[in-house]
């Protein structure tokens, strides 16, 4: 064994001593990048991978997730800000089934702790703020049904019962926020749907004291025009009406312009001028049915003609005047003794178009509109990287808009320029809009990448030294062949000093080439005599 041990140190030290300086480097460093390798990787490959177990949840709820994970002995970790909690990767779905079982989370239900903490001792206060809360969570859950809404947060303020009967009560209130899908239009239908749900779910709410936004800030207000018309005679329902016309009229281009540009690359602003001024009239209209020949139409007609030939007196009396033109007599005279009578009468019963109109005139109209748009450029820095024309586009749709909504009367006193001016487009970069980067889950770990690019340079840098020494060992081999070559080859014979030894030996190697039988014979020759 001590041999053994003996010769593997001999080995190894005569190994190492026969390598070069560079060679003995390259092996030092590649058993450094080996183990350094190796370390990197057992880190990454033991390092735990937390992900979110729950996000955006309330300080108290954390609290109370956390108490159940620490009884579970289940390492977690709480990201800034404490609404949410991390846990293992592995254990993501263990603890999501088993924390569910026991009723966590308590976000879009109840939170019954404190009543199953109290029991018989229940104060008023304390199911007032319970009966509040299920009131909120099944609204906010009809409203989650709805379509296009995505999540909704209901807030209601009940006002407390007094003691006396003499006491005023106060009204109820409701303030609902929505998170909506991007560029969602409700209905006037669903928004008065929305409105019923609320108002009918809690006793003396009225609609007025609901107020729906969604997380965009944009209000939906409760289409304020009933079916009497009489809610613009009040400046309350004019200014709501004006209100609701440019919302529909800022959504309606911002909807068009965000499908061209995308919807957080336009900004709209709409500013109306209407007149509520009501107008009821009566027209009795009397037009002719021939506009051409300006004639009637002939509802009834007469014609008498008569005839009379033969001898008697002849015929006398003057000719009635010609009044008409429908109503005449003619007279033929002749001689005594012989004459002729001709008399014909045409009468004609003309009619006219007698039209009577009650017009009763639109509760509002739009006297002038002017329509705002920003709109950022593609590269927001850069204003030149918005395509040619797209500007010019967007001009001539609002101005069609513009057109197209004014009251007709006001439309046709208008030139192409006017309608133009009332449009105006700003190319700029909009910096005020809200961001949100998407969290991005690669399939492989950067880890991985970077592991995999060390290994790969670590094999073409050992693949590099390996053929760059053998390629030094066969050139030394080379050089060393050289080296005894030279040492073995002979100095040429000529340049030998002629002697008579030299003479003598020339002549037997070249009687040795020439007459190899004569040379044996005396070498045995010279062999005998010895």
């Amino acid at each position: 064994m001590n041999e053994r041990l003996t010769k593997i140190k001999n080995d190894t030290s005569q190994f190492w001593t026969s390598r070069s300086k560079k060679q003995k480097i390259v092996m030092i460093g590649s058993v450094v990048v080996v183990i350094a390798l190796a370390a990197i990787v057992t880190f990454f490959a033991s390092k735990t991978t937390y992900v979110p177990l729950y996000k955006d949840l309330s300080t108290r709820e954390i609290g109370q997730v956390k108490e159940a994970l620490d009884s579970q002995g289940v390492t977690y970790q709480i990201a800034p800000g404490g609404t949410s909690i991390l846990v293992p990767e592995e254990q993501v779905d263990s603890l999501l089934v088993q924390l569910a079982s026991e009723g966590y989370p308590q976000t879009g239900s109840i939170d019954y702790s404190f009543a199953n903490s109290s029991g018989f001792g229940m104060t008023d206060n304390e199911f007032n703020l319970l009966k509040k809360a299920a009131t909120e969570t099944e609204i906010a859950k009809l409203f989650k049904n709805l379509e296009g809404v995505k999540d909704a947060k209901v807030m209601i303020t009940v006002p407390e019962e007094g003691v006396f009967v003499t006491d005023v009560q106060g009204e109820a209130t409701a303030s609902i926020v929505l998170n909506t899908d991007p560029g969602y239009k409700f209905t006037e239908q669903q928004i008065t749907t929305m409105y019923n749900l609320v108002s009918k779910s809690i006793p003396n709410l009225k609609t007025e004291n609901i107020v729906i936004s969604n997380q965009f800030s944009e209000y939906f207000d409760l289409n304020a025009a009933t079916a009497d018309g009489t809610s613009t005679t009040t400046a309350e329902g004019q200014l709501q009406m004006k209100k609701l016309v440019e919302r529909d009229l800022q959504r309606q281009v911002q909807n068009m312009l965000g499908t061209l540009m995308g919807q957080d690359k336009v900004m709209v602003s709409v500013t109306t001028d209407i007149d509520f001024k009501k107008e009821n009239r009566e027209e009795n209209l009397v037009t002719p049915v021939d506009e051409e020949n300006m004639e009637g139409i002939a509802i009834s007609a007469q014609r008498i003609t008569e005839q009379y030939s033969g001898t008697g007196a002849a015929a006398a009396g003057t000719p009635e005047a010609e009044t008409t033109t429908d109503n005449f007599t003619t007279y033929n005279e002749g001689t005594a003794g012989n004459g002729d009578y001709e008399r014909t009468e045409e009468t004609i019963n003309n009619d006219v178009n007698r039209i009577r109109k009650d017009i009763q005139e639109a509760p509002y109209k739009i006297q002038d509109i002017g329509i705002q748009v920003i709109v950022e450029p593609p590269t927001a820095t850069d204003a030149a990287s918005l395509p040619d024309g797209v500007r010019e586009d967007i001009e001539k749709i609002l101005s069609t808009i513009v057109r197209t909504t004014i009251s007709k009367d006001v439309a046709a006193e208008l030139t192409q320029e006017q309608i133009d001016e009332k449009v105006a487009v700003s190319v700029q970069p909009l910096y005020g809009k809200a961001t949100e980067v998407a969290d991005e889950k690669p399939i492989i770990p950067w880890w991985v990448w970077v592991i995999g690019g060390i290994l790969l340079a670590v094999i073409l840098l050992l693949a590099f030294f390996i053929i760059r020494s053998r390629k030094r060992a066969k050139e030394e081999e080379e050089l060393s062949i050289l080296e005894e070559q030279e040492e073995l080859m002979v100095d040429d014979i000529n340049e030998e000093i002629e002697t008579e030894a030299t003479m003598r030996r020339k002549q037997l190697e070249k009687m040795a080439k020439e007459k190899p039988d004569d040379f044996a014979k005396l070498l045995r020759s010279w062999i005998a005599e010895d």
